[in-house]
């Protein structure tokens, strides 16, 4: 392994979701080769609805990105809070607004997590010097370039027992990510207490009086609703997250309607009536970690939920892992 010599291979990404193929667009406008090792059949995307704030937007202008993802994006006239229990309006910040675009420089949008992958994904298959794989989940890495032999290559291990070469390695790979633990090393994930109820449905099912134009969330005791056209206002997204006794590990579970209605029996007529849209509801358990420090270990390092997971109420984690 020490006669490879590692300036002449890729960097390898563990992980082709937003924020792992967002960092092989970063790498290849700066002239660097990578490779993205998605450990499923196809690149896709688990999920429902992304807030853009400002911040992503102008990761979007450096990467030549900002007309494909505005093609796909919905740009909403205002967030608005209200009460969840009296449905009195709470307060409002008018993000459609030409003020806000002249202050924060960039617009404030939502997309489809699939059709914000689509955007990335498109452009990486187009760039030479990114190589996408799947099929390949990343199990460990060997070397990280700490000790002497810092100029031969790093080897990702993947699931098959494949051994990845590579000048450096990206753990992209998650909030369960293999790569963490290898670098930090602090266990699972830490199951939060929060539970989240996602489903989109095509707009025309939801009666105009109850979509506005706008984010509007509905926040309550132990409990919140937020809900939003996509896709050029063609798509309805709906999240409920509430305080929960489940703490079955994972995503893409099947949610119990029954408990849904329950947490919010006191609710809103209005926020009834939205809950009442969808008769089958993914569920995800929301689990989060302990801050650290440090992200990096030699020629290896973290991004994304792998390095920092966020909770919902941020609604700032696919756009700090395109930050990253």
């Amino acid at each position: 392994m020490a006669s490879t010599y590692s300036k002449h291979l890729p960097i390898l990404i563990a992980g082709g979701g937003i924020g792992g193929l967002a960092a092989a667009l970063c790498l290849a406008r700066k002239g660097h080769a990578s490779h993205v090792l998605e450990q499923a059949a196809d690149f896709g995307e688990v999920g429902a609805g992304i807030q853009l704030g400002p911040n992503i937007f102008k990761v979007f202008d450096a990467l030549g990105l900002t007309e494909a993802v505005n093609d796909v994006a919905f740009f909403p006239d205002h967030l608005i809070m209200r009460d969840s229990t009296t449905g009195e309006e709470v307060v409002r910040m008018p993000v459609g607004s030409p003020q806000f675009a002249a202050r924060y420089k960039y617009r404030y949008g939502v997309i489809f997590r699939p059709d914000l992958l689509d955007v990335l994904l498109q452009a990486a298959k187009q760039d030479p010097l990114i190589t996408l794989s799947t099929n390949k989940k990343v199990m460990r890495f060997d070397g990280d370039g700490d000790g002497d032999d810092s100029a031969a290559a790093l080897v990702a291990i993947t699931a098959s027992g494949e051994r990845i070469e590579g000048a450096a390695l990206i753990g992209a790979d998650g909030l369960w990510s293999r790569v963490r633990e290898q670098v930090i090393g602090d266990g699972k994930p830490q199951v939060s207490g929060h539970i989240a109820y996602r489903a989109v449905l095509p707009i025309g099912e939801v009666e105009e009086h109850l979509r506005p134009n706008s984010v509007v969330l509905w926040a309550g005791p132990k409990r919140h609703l937020v809900h939003y056209p996509l896709r050029r206002g063609e798509l309805f997204n709906l999240v409920a997250v509430f305080h929960s006794d489940r703490y079955d590990e994972g995503w893409d579970v099947f949610g119990d309607p029954a408990e849904l209605v329950d947490r919010f029996r006191d609710a809103a007529p209005e926020v009834k009536a939205l809950l009442a849209k969808i008769e089958t509801w993914k569920m995800w358990v929301l689990c989060d970690r302990e801050p650290t420090r440090n992200w990096s270990s030699g020629r290896v390092t973290l991004l994304g939920d792998a390095a920092h997971p966020m909770l919902q109420y941020l609604a700032q984690g696919a756009c700090m892992a395109t930050e990253d």
